[in-house]
């Protein structure tokens, strides 16, 4: 079907880094006619990866938008990261993908780093096929990277292809469907070629292997291979489609994106299979929206200000769409279609269509979008990815504290993996992310967009501190100045509480001693001295005080001196109660292959954590869930060393769990540095 009757296709380019996924959009560029020169990311030439912070990496550190159309038909090309750092950025692309082309190298040792992404994959009921990239440089036999990922995958893989090699090298592929020969030309489309001797044999078991999983999922295939007969091969191709894009196989076809070969073949695979938007709308429960579009991605530039790069899945959007949300109704200012980094103006986009539409304030990456006046419906959110790693961050130049507000809320409409913390208990603000290089890529393109140049510092991990004996302490604040002196006198009993209680005030006040008026200025002058405590300065939690005496003057006596009184005595009294210094300790949710399990465990003791039990991974075979406990000061790298050890597929979730105490040489050492800081 061509696409000017049934819209645009969406096609995901996701996998890990590496891969050749932004290589592989430049070379479907190239062979479509949609760009005459197919660019490079290690020499810096190609259409993505075009922002100063990819380039410097050569690597994608954001999401690419292509469009080609070939032989009549359209497609959006959505390259999505595969660093896991940037991971998230791709996300909200790929639930809008109508299909996912999964970039793999021929490496079987490199097998396991797709496994993330095709439980994603999985988890949306994406169809999906794998491309085997750099065939050219397969050191090892296809089959073997097939056996290795297939244990990853919850649907059977399908060779499409098998290799032709000459030697060691690669120079052509066995079409399984087909039943041709074709020999790899570099830069130009492959040529068919006689049969090779000596393959014959090894395609026709391919081939009866292709069909046994196809037949799986079609009696009269099956029955056409247990009476000895050949299925016709538009049976053969019908089943093709129809299970791909019902998820229940999953193809894998050959190829190298540097060199141009088997672009061609993924190219009429994608024209005669791929699904159209009608399939995704009914995936993401819209299938009966008049008009819906969903916002991919959130884009703000130096002159077009706000830019929503959507699919449509209904109707019709563009330029003077007056659009509905989730919480605002805004009009489009303009349409725009994205080749890379460029931009240009566009008629409105269609069903099928990816467009960015212009200064749509207040609407949202993932929210979908709606031009009729009924509402918008929202389709179920992803769980987003938890931060793991966070930076302190300050201006370096005092006159940017107010510019950088504004361009950390634009960063964060334009990469929701991104959060801001502003810390109580240490009154720093905290940029977290997905790792050390996100980080680092924000900070980039603040000082570059926004013109905002920040310092990066580790964060202070919020200690505590808190007491383990009690005490009563009289504290007496007395002052003759002349006129209206101050006078409050208060007895106190100072007390440790349970850890978590917080801070508890009583009173036993009889008599009249302390007039009632003044015993809240007791309880603020109390609260306000274990703001900070007597080790180092940090907060004081877990004690409890009662007011149980004191005097006043009828003249002299007022609120503030009341106040006075009551961190008097605190002061005296809270450095005589035995005080402690107590650190923060996370419970935390590890996920790692189970080959890595053992190696992981040797990291939590060293981080002076303890290990609370494993689980399988519901849903991933062959993955552990590791429960430990750990102080927060041991997880500030703690993802480093974690990816590290996984090949970067390793991930953890965690929460506050309770404080403990803290003592010798390392508490010591807290302490000094603390003090070091206040002076």
């Amino acid at each position: 079907m061509a696409s000017t009757v049934n819209g645009v296709r969406a096609v995901a380019l996701v996998g890990p880094a590496g891969a050749g996924k932004t290589s592989l959009a430049e070379a479907l560029l190239y062979a479509s006619g949609t760009i005459s020169r197919q660019g490079s990311v290690e020499a810096g030439t190609s259409l993505g990866d075009a922002s100063p912070e990819a380039r410097a990496r050569r690597g994608s550190t954001e999401l690419n938008l292509f469009r080609l159309d070939y032989l009549g038909d359209r497609f959006a090309l959505i390259d999505a990261p595969g660093a896991v750092s940037f991971a998230a950025d791709g996300l909200s692309a790929l639930e809008q993908a109508d299909m996912a082309i999964v970039v793999v190298d021929p490496d079987p040792a490199r097998a396991g780093l797709v496994e993330p992404t095709l439980k994603r994959i999985e988890a949306l009921g994406l169809p999906h096929a794998i491309f085997v990239n750099k065939i050219d440089s397969a050191k090892g036999r296809i089959r073997d990277l097939l056996e290795a990922l297939q244990p990853l995958s919850a649907a059977p893989l399908i060779a499409r292809q098998i290799p032709i090699r000459e030697g060691d090298a690669i120079t052509g592929f066995v079409d399984l469907a087909l039943e041709r020969a074709f020999v790899y030309r570099k830069q130009d489309n492959a040529e068919v070629v006689a049969m090779p001797d000596g393959i014959k044999a090894r395609e026709t078991d391919a081939r009866f292997k292709m069909l046994e999983t196809l037949a799986d999922y079609d009696d009269e295939l099956m029955e056409q291979l247990l009476s000895d007969r050949q299925p016709d091969r538009d049976k053969v191709f019908a089943d093709l489609v129809t299970e791909m894009q019902e998820g229940l196989i999953v193809p894998v076809l050959l190829g190298s994106a540097e060199n141009g070969n088997g672009i061609m073949r993924l190219l009429k695979a994608l024209r005669h299979e791929a699904p159209f938007v009608e399939r995704t709308a009914r995936r993401l429960k819209l299938e009966n929206a008049k008009s819906a579009a969903q916002v991919l991605k959130t884009v703000h530039t130096a002159h077009g200000g706000k830019v929503s790069l959507v699919r449509v899945l209904a109707g019709e959007f563009g330029e003077g769409t007056q659009v509905q949300g989730a919480r605002a109704e805004e009009r489009a200012a303009s349409a725009f279609s994205m080749l890379g980094q460029d931009m240009r103006k566009r008629g409105p986009g269609k069903a099928g269509d990816t467009l960015a539409l212009g200064r749509l304030e207040r609407i949202e990456t993932g929210e979908c979008i709606s031009a009729d006046k009924g509402g918008s419906i929202q389709p179920k959110a992803p769980q987003p990815q938890q931060a793991v790693y966070g930076l302190a961050i300050g201006v370096k130049d005092r006159k940017d504290e107010v510019k950088l507000t504004s361009a950390i809320a634009k960063l964060i409409e334009e990469d929701p993996s991104l959060r801001i913390e502003h810390a109580k208990d240490t009154h720093q603000m905290v940029l977290w992310g997905q790792g050390e290089m996100h980080l680092r890529v924000a900070t980039e393109r603040l000082a570059r967009k926004y013109g905002v140049d920040v310092r990066v510092s580790p964060r202070q991990v919020p200690y505590k501190e808190t007491i383990r004996r009690g005490t009563e302490i009289r504290g007496r604040h007395k002052k003759q100045s002349g006129g209206h002196g101050q006078f409050g006198d208060v007895v106190l009993e100072i007390k440790p509480l349970p850890r978590g209680s917080g801070f508890q005030f009583d009173d036993t006040i009889s008599g009249g001693v302390v007039p009632k008026q003044f015993i809240p200025s007791v309880e603020i002058g109390v609260a306000d001295y274990l703001q900070h405590g007597p080790l180092a300065g940090f907060p004081v939690v877990d004690v409890g005080v009662t007011l149980t005496d004191g005097s006043y003057h009828s003249v002299d006596s007022s609120d503030m001196a009341f106040r006075q009184a009551g961190r008097l005595a605190m002061s005296e009294g809270l450095p005589k109660c035995d005080p402690v210094l107590l650190e923060p300790i996370m419970e935390v949710e590890i996920a790692v292959p189970n080959d890595a399990t053992a190696r992981v465990n040797g990291m939590i003791p060293q981080r002076r954590g303890h290990i609370l039990g494993f689980d399988a991974r519901e849903g991933w075979p062959g993955w552990d869930i590791i429960r430990a406990q750990l102080p927060e000061t041991e997880m500030a790298d703690l993802i480093v060393e974690l990816r590290s050890a996984t090949a970067g597929v390793g991930t953890f979730s965690a929460r506050f769990d309770h404080l403990a105490e803290l003592t010798g040489r390392l508490a010591d050492t807290v302490l000094t540095q603390q003090r070091q800081a206040a002076e």
